[in-house]
């Protein structure tokens, strides 16, 4: 503010002089001017650090003492001061009679008189050296900070503490492409630096923290200067000042794109391997290291039942575990957990239909580099039959069979007819020998039950009793199941196997279908009979035969012979002893025998008790033709008994129709017997059209679309002689 001076012209030119003598001891630098800005007096303080006479200060001589580089901005804030007649503030360096330059503050203000004219100017001048040296180390050392924090790897930001951007480091400038200006107008809105759809995530974050004051963080993505989005995790936290206010935020943003993608390829293949553990046809689960559940597979769900919420519920062993089990389990489960080695137990889960079934629970730990148990991880296998099979042998071992003498009892052969008392003498007489027998019969006669007593009653009765069924054996397969084979033999034989023929050594072996085997396979088998001995399929070394043969068939064998499909030498070997077994409706006087028996039989398995037939049943047992023989008997009083809610046992009379059987058998045959002649009739024509070749492109295998050993095993079956068509194509 300008000074004001009255009566300046008036005033003593001692006073002056005195005043000018004060000035010179004060301790700071004095100077004025006239009001054109020409400078008449600078005190003793200006004199001695100058070291220059008052004389080369007046005037303008002053700006020989200002440093080169502020002389323009000095003069230029001293011309506008004067034309103004406005107070001046500037700084500059100033030589020192040394020759050194420091820095100075200059205040310049004008003295005005009562009629508001300036009469001089009146200024001071303070050593701010040591100030800008200071703010020199500041900016330094703020250079040095933001070139610090540019280096960062992370994306540095600032904030004010309303929220908006104020500072942003290098890093995140190059890697948005964008300048500092830009981030201060972003207003957090704009969507061309984050994620359309993570921006309302973020504001809302923002929204909470700002208020509270509290650290914040969000995980959005950030757009890079080419455009792509990639994840960054944002945290802030305030700079508070004495009084607890927000002086700004300072916060960081993290690249984790690489981590979300390693995440995102975790989940995605815990995803794949959680379905195809889904799709496993087994119960998985996996339980923490002290035994509760933390994952169960879909089976397992499935079985049970339950949500995945309930199976991961401590209650589980209670809803699952059968009651006289659970306690037991759990204690039993835990204290081999506890010793942290792989277990099984066996136990007796329910099924989502409230029935239990018995399961094999295999346990191994899953452990970290320090050997500390991360999971368990669990299988359940189904082993109910083997658990129905153990308890069957064991009740077989426990219970003594009773031996049912009704009239006639021979084993469990039941009968008193003429027929089945042949049979049976027959029976008597070849068992004690070593003849080879041949038992001929229709399906359901009980070929095997005649076998069986042959063995019983023989010399070999504590040896084996092998039973084979040769239709049931592939043809490709058969040598290896009679004879064994030894390891590489084939593709797939791993190992040494032994044959039927060898498991049967010193007892009986049971050939039961013989007629279907094929004609290769019938060579081998007369070897055998002749010789004694066999080979193993891949082997060397004969091996001998000390094996009683029992051999049966539903099949004409002589009429087979006569078509080329079974060889004669073969069946004489085998027809040593022919016991013939007669149909279930050439015996009827066994019928109720049989009927008796059966129903006594299964009744006791169910643990029920059951009275035998009334008349009615009985006649109508008598009067049907039972062409399954005893097996479709023994079929009926099962069924029947399944049904019967009563004690009384009866069946439905629709089982036992005799009408339809009866229609068909008048107009040619039964269905049964129709469609196997048509059957047959279309194999002989493929037959014959390919010349009786059956495999290869141009095979009737080909031309019916069948696979070779199904084609094969029709062949035998219907009794097709093929040899005869390929005599027909020469």
């Amino acid at each position: 503010m300008a000074q004001r001076q009255k009566n300046t012209d008036s005033q003593p030119e001692s006073d002056q002089i005195s005043l000018h003598a004060t000035f010179d001891c004060l301790p700071a630098f004095i100077q004025t001017a006239d009001p054109d800005g020409n400078y008449y007096y600078f005190n003793q303080q200006w004199i001695d650090y100058t070291g220059r006479r008052l004389a080369e200060l007046m005037g303008t001589g002053w700006v020989s003492a200002i440093h080169p580089d502020d002389i323009a901005e000095v003069a230029e804030d001293w011309n506008h001061a004067v034309s103004t007649g406005t107070p001046v503030y500037h700084e500059s360096r100033v030589r020192r009679f040394d020759g050194e330059y420091r820095w100075f503050l200059h205040r310049v203000v004008p003295i005005l008189d009562q009629s508001e004219k300036i009469v001089r100017w009146c200024g001071s001048s303070i050593d701010i050296e040591e100030r800008k040296q200071a703010e020199q180390r500041v900016i330094e050392s703020e250079k040095d900070f933001r070139r610090s924090i540019d280096t960062i790897t992370a994306h540095i930001f600032t904030l004010t503490p309303d929220g908006e951007v104020d500072f942003c480091n290098l890093r995140a400038l190059e890697y948005s492409g964008t300048t500092l200006e830009d981030f201060r107008e972003w207003r957090w809105t704009r969507t061309d630096f984050i994620h359309l759809d993570d921006v309302p995530r973020m504001l809302d974050t923002l929204r909470e923290a700002i208020p509270s004051k509290e650290p914040f963080d969000s995980e959005v993505r950030v757009r890079r200067s080419d455009g792509q989005y990639r994840w960054f995790t944002i945290g802030f936290a305030p700079l508070l000042d004495e009084s607890g206010e927000v002086v700004r935020w300072c916060g960081a943003a993290i690249d984790i794109d690489d981590k979300k993608r390693a995440e995102a390829n975790i989940r995605r293949n815990e995803e794949e391997m959680r379905q195809v553990i889904d799709l496993i046809p087994q119960q998985v689960f996996v339980l923490s290291p002290d035994g509760h559940v933390v994952y169960c597979n879909r089976v397992m769900l499935e079985y049970t039942g339950l949500t995945l919420e309930e199976s991961l519920s401590e209650e589980l062993p209670k809803l699952i575990f059968h009651p006289d089990e659970a306690e037991n389990m759990v204690e039993e489960r835990k204290r081999k957990i506890d010793l942290g080695e792989p277990f099984e137990i066996e136990a007796r889960i329910r099924q989502h239909d409230g029935e239990y079934y018995w399961f094999l629970i295999r346990l191994n730990p899953l452990r970290d580099e320090k050997g500390r148990i991360i999971h368990w991880y669990g299988t359940r296998t189904n082993i109910e039959e083997r658990k129905q099979a153990e308890e069957a042998i064991q009740m077989e071992n426990i219970v003594l069979r009773e031996e049912i003498d009704k009239t006639s009892m021979f084993e469990e052969i039941i009968g008193t007819s003429p027929a089945i008392k042949t049979v049976l003498r027959s029976v008597s007489k070849v068992a004690p020998t070593d003849s080879t027998v041949l038992i001929m019969g229709e399906t359901g006669t009980g070929k095997e039950l005649i076998a069986r007593a042959i063995h019983k009653r023989s010399k070999r009765r504590d040896r084996a009793f092998v039973s084979v069924n040769c239709a049931a054996i592939p043809e490709s397969l058969i040598a290896s199941e009679l004879f064994g084979h030894e390891k590489g033999a084939f593709t797939g034989a791993i190992g040494r196997r032994l044959g039927r023929f060898e498991l049967a050594n010193r007892g009986t072996i049971f050939l039961d279908e013989v007629g279907e085997l094929p004609l290769e396979a019938q060579g081998v088998l007369l070897r055998v009979l002749q010789e004694k001995e066999f080979e193993r399929v891949g082997g060397t070394h004969p091996i001998p035969a000390d094996v009683r043969v029992v051999a049966a068939t539903n099949r004409d064998l002589e009429a087979e012979m006569a078509e080329g499909t079974f060889r004669s030498d073969l069946y004489y070997r085998l027809n040593v002893f022919p016991i013939e077994l007669p149909p279930l409706r050439d015996r009827k006087e066994d019928i109720p025998l049989l009927l008796e028996y059966f129903i006594d039989r299964f009744a006791t398995m169910a643990g029920r008790r059951m009275r035998g037939p009334d008349q009615k049943t009985l006649r109508l047992f008598e009067s049907y033709p039972w062409q399954g023989n005893i097996r479709e008997l023994q079929n009926v009083v099962q069924r029947s008994l399944i049904v019967c809610e009563t004690e009384n046992f009866t069946v439905d009379e629709s089982w036992l129709a005799t009408e339809t059987k009866t229609q068909f058998q008048d107009k040619g045959g039964s269905l049964t017997d129709r469609l196997a002649n048509q059957e047959k009739e279309m194999i002989e024509a493929a037959l014959a059209e390919c010349g009786g070749r059956v495999s290869g492109h141009s095979g009737a295998a080909t031309k019916l679309g069948l696979p070779v050993s199904t084609l094969e095993s029709k062949i035998r079956s219907l009794k097709i002689n093929k040899h005869q068509y390929k005599a027909s194509a020469h």
